[in-house]
């Protein structure tokens, strides 16, 4: 019980310094590229290129593990973002496109790194445990991620102060604090939780599946197929409207403390919340619940639709409830494709899981910067809201079989 209380206590620890770090850095990505390209249309790159990183690494972080244990998988994802926060502060400072977006996707894999954490929480857990160990670690990262938008305008102050663009600031933050969540995984994370846990359970082979093989099953599964789908969708309305939301606000120049504001309110919506919404999902089942994070994705993305660039509280409401809709949909999503698939599917489908809704948001990113760019803020909301329409009539479909 020492150990697993130790080793939670440290992936709190680093996941504090990673929330910190990545959230400062979404809404600086778009506004920096905004102003490196001079369009709003290629805005949407920013956060593409961040969850196209967290894409990429998820597959070689999961194989580091089974090769070197957590230690090396998680360190060598905070590095990443590490070296992505220098490219991003290169890219900005002399205005370079392409060391802007490499930095953003480096910066990406730190993201990867974080959703590792969370399964690192409980490879040593217990039945009676493994909730509560998790539950820990995801609001060590909700610390980290509400108070990283804030700091954009302190960053800012920073980053003047060195003679650097006030944008890059953000970067200059997630630099340090990725480091020392690296120097912490590093010389605290020991024993190592996964080859500890593969120690005490010699006996113990698990199947493994290829990601291909696994995308090919749920494909015939229509339970599981639907909770991929609820993971993705509620993922690109999430993306789309939130990666844009800063770019709206600057229309009117307001000022990069109350963006980071309404950013941080967002990710307080996205996590805060989550043990709630688990504990809801098993009480009224994963259709049910997926359907009210459905409701609430509809109305987030109405009222956040109709609010003027500069109304930053009809914003925070709508980034509020984009945030918390978000999570019914991947919770209840996550838990329904665990139910879904067998045993020897299941590492698979959840690697698969992550790719296909990592790769979404990348789209919907890339998506909404166009329709920003052309038509509106108001039309975006408009463009997310229908495929999340389209998941709450086929929830009904689902929970009627």
């Amino acid at each position: 019980m020492k150990t697993e209380t130790r080793t939670v206590r440290v992936l709190a620890s680093a996941q504090v310094l990673n929330g910190l770090g990545v959230a400062g850095t979404v809404a600086a990505g778009s506004l920096l590229v905004a102003s490196i390209t001079d369009s709003e249309t290629l805005a949407g790159l920013a956060q593409t290129s961040s969850v196209l990183g967290a894409a990429a690494l998820a597959l070689p972080l999961a194989r580091l593990t089974q090769r070197g244990g957590r230690r090396l998988a998680l360190s060598v994802g905070y590095l990443s973002g590490v070296v992505g926060s220098l490219l991003a502060i290169l890219g900005g400072t002399t205005e370079n496109i392409f060391f802007m977006l490499a930095g953003t996707f480096c910066v990406g894999a730190a993201s990867a790194a974080g959703y590792q954490a969370r399964f690192a929480a409980i490879d040593l857990a217990t039945n009676e445990t493994r909730a509560k160990q998790l539950s820990l670690v995801v609001w060590a990262l909700t610390v980290g991620a509400v108070l990283g938008p804030n700091m954009m305008e302190p960053s800012g102050n920073l980053a003047n102060n060195l003679g650097l663009p006030r944008l890059v600031g953000p970067y200059l933050i997630s630099a340090v604090t990725l480091f020392f969540a690296t120097l912490i995984i590093q010389v605290f994370l020991r024993p190592d939780p996964f080859l500890l846990a593969q120690e005490r359970n010699t006996n113990i082979q698990e199947a493994k599946k290829s990601t291909k093989h696994a995308l090919s099953h749920i494909k015939v599964n229509q339970r599981a197929l639907f909770a991929i789908a609820a993971i993705a969708i509620g993922h690109v309305a999430m993306v789309s409207v939130m990666v844009m939301t800063p770019v709206h606000m600057a229309h009117v120049d307001v000022t990069l403390t109350i963006i980071g504001l309404v950013i941080s309110i967002h990710v307080l919506g996205m996590y805060s919340f989550s043990p709630i919404v688990g504990s809801l999902s098993d009480r009224i089942g994963r259709v049910r619940t997926i359907q009210i994070g459905v409701l609430i994705l509809l109305l987030s993305t109405l009222i956040s639709g109709f609010a003027a660039a500069d109304d930053a509280v009809t914003l925070g409401v709508g980034l509020f409830l984009l945030g918390l809709g978000w999570s019914f949909t991947l919770i209840a999503g996550s838990a329904l494709l665990a139910e879904s698939v067998s045993a020897e599917m299941k590492t698979s489908a959840q690697g698969a899981s992550d790719l296909v809704m990592n790769l979404s948001g990348a789209g919907g990113g890339a998506l909404a910067g166009v329709i920003i760019g052309t038509l509106s803020y108001g039309w975006l909301c408009l463009a997310a809201a229908i495929p999340v329409a389209i998941l709450g009539v086929w929830s009904q479909r689902i929970n009627r079989e």
